[in-house]
């Protein structure tokens, strides 16, 4: 058995969701986690974060329900509406990441979390990576260049189509996927013990 996490990058209850999957997946070390991008922002949906007049209410929600932190960067980023929240580069970043280190994959995703919603750093940006995989001690060109490469553009569509197929609507979704046999575990938020209890009826 394993854990899919499934989420966004630009989802800011996916952002919430990371103080708990942190702690699920340090009480069950032996659990593998396969990270999948969803596709939130893309196509029709890439447009200034203006259009998205719920942003800020919704994030003073998540800050207060979750702990989670929004930053003085990212305020700043999105102060004059004119951001626009690209799922399809992100998707291409964690992509990136993952390649570089994919045991280390759902750490470097709560890093590109960070980056945006704290430090208010763009995920359409190369520099942006180049950041992440050198503080987490990774080649940094050679994550900026697989950011920029086309088999990245590949893999963020592979992850789009891997989440559809799971039947994941919304984000952030935890899994526990055992062969053929799929067990949602959190839709959104849940609490470390209500993931746990869910986990401990699988077995």
């Amino acid at each position: 058995m394993k854990l899919v996490y499934v989420f966004d990058a630009y989802c800011g209850w996916s952002h919430g969701f990371s103080a708990t999957l942190r702690e699920v997946v340090s009480r069950h070390p032996g659990l593998p986690v396969e990270v999948v991008s969803g596709g939130l922002f893309t196509s029709g949906r890439r447009v200034p974060i203006r259009e998205f007049g719920y942003v800020q209410g919704a994030n003073a929600q998540i800050a207060e329900l979750t702990g989670a932190e929004f930053g003085e960067g990212y305020e700043r980023l999105i102060a004059d509406g004119s951001f626009i929240m690209d799922s399809e580069a992100a998707a291409r970043g964690v992509a990136a990441l993952r390649g570089s280190a994919p045991e280390r994959a759902m750490e470097l995703a709560i890093d590109l979390q960070t980056a945006f919603y704290v430090d208010g750093l763009s995920l359409s940006d190369p520099a942006t990576y180049r950041k992440i995989a050198a503080a987490a001690g990774l080649d940094a060109e050679t994550v900026v260049a697989a950011f920029e490469s086309s088999e990245a553009r590949t893999q963020a569509e592979a992850d789009f189509r891997r989440a559809a197929d799971l039947g994941v609507t919304g984000f952030p979704t935890l899994l526990a996927v055992d062969g053929e046999r799929v067990v949602p575990l959190a839709r959104g938020r849940a609490t470390v013990d209500e993931i746990d209890r869910r986990l401990a009826s699988l077995s």
